[in-house]
């Protein structure tokens, strides 16, 4: 529909002397909220890496489907934006809670449903893709003795991590609380960049400490300089510009630390405490029908 707007010559919105067109006061801050928002739509970029062990010949395909995928998704999320601005305006834009809906109904005529139906769709995929990876982390973090021992179990006969899926779903409802979704990206975007500016930082301090470890899939320092360049500058910005919102974020964050503290910096825990975990592990484990997954499934 892009390409048919264009060249039925409607692309006013997309010549260089009206898409550069200001519609309010610039400022820095709403640049980076903007970068952070928009970033969310791609946050797919670092999820395979949560699936690794579950990848087959992993030093191979990791890199090949993040060269495929992130191209790919590149070019189609920004021609689906051409395709928009040749049908809105930037206030229509901005006016509208579900642009590609808005698009269907300008364009599509009595095919206008198709559009709602692939946003669920997609927003489905999205949501299962996300739940699918995510659920590693906890996993992984409770196989490191980080969370409860429960969520490094799998599933007897899938193999899959039950509990720490079901985990994961928790967590994500209890994220709806709010109703705001640009709250909530902000909330999210937040934390998780800051938590990749640490992981970033991290792997040039492992290049610089232990520059003779095995490294499989490597490459040069100058992608992780810049991608904290930009980190930087998204942060300190955002923060600056949603103080509220970016420091309430920090604040859920933060209460991590009184968790990590009662549950596996404290060592030496009363009985009764341990008998209590151990009854809720016990209870969870047959629920899930889940074991750990160094012990053989077939003779429990």
């Amino acid at each position: 529909m892009g390409v048919v707007q264009i060249c039925k010559g409607e692309y006013f919105w997309l010549e260089p002397k009206n898409a550069f067109e200001n519609f309010q006061e610039p400022d820095i801050g709403l640049i980076a909220l903007a970068f952070l928002q928009g970033s969310f739509a791609y946050g797919g970029w670092n999820f395979l890496n949560y699936v690794t062990e579950e990848l087959v010949d992993p030093y191979k395909n990791l890199p090949r489907a993040i060269f495929i995928s992130i191209p790919l998704v590149t070019f189609v999320y920004v021609f689906a934006n051409v395709a928009y601005v040749t049908a809105m305006s930037p206030q229509e834009l901005l006016a509208s809670n579900a642009v590609a809906v808005t698009f269907g109904e300008k364009l599509l005529g009595v095919m206008a449903w198709i559009m709602p139906i692939s946003v669920a769709l997609s927003t489905f995929g999205g949501v299962n893709g996300s739940l699918f990876t995510s659920s590693r982390l906890f996993f992984a973090g409770a196989r490191e003795g980080h969370l409860p021992s429960v969520l490094a179990m799998i599933h007897v006969k899938r193999c899959t991590p039950i509990p720490a899926l079901l985990f994961t779903c928790i967590s994500t409802l209890l994220m709806l609380v709010t109703s705001d979704m640009y709250t909530l990206i902000n909330y999210v975007g937040f934390i998780n960049y800051l938590f990749y500016g640490v992981t970033i930082a991290g792997q040039i301090v492992l290049r610089w400490k232990k520059p003779d470890i095995p490294r499989p899939i490597k490459i040069n320092l100058l992608f992780p300089i810049i991608y904290l360049l930009f980190w930087a500058f998204l942060l300190i910005f955002s923060l600056w510009s949603e103080p509220v919102v970016c420091g309430t974020g920090l604040a859920i964050m933060l209460t991590g630390v009184p968790v990590y503290f009662l549950g596996v910096y404290w060592q030496h825990k009363p009985k009764c405490f341990n008998n209590f975990i151990e009854s809720l592990t016990l209870v969870s484990q047959k629920m899930c029908v889940a074991v750990y997954p160094e012990m053989d499934a077939g003779r429990i």
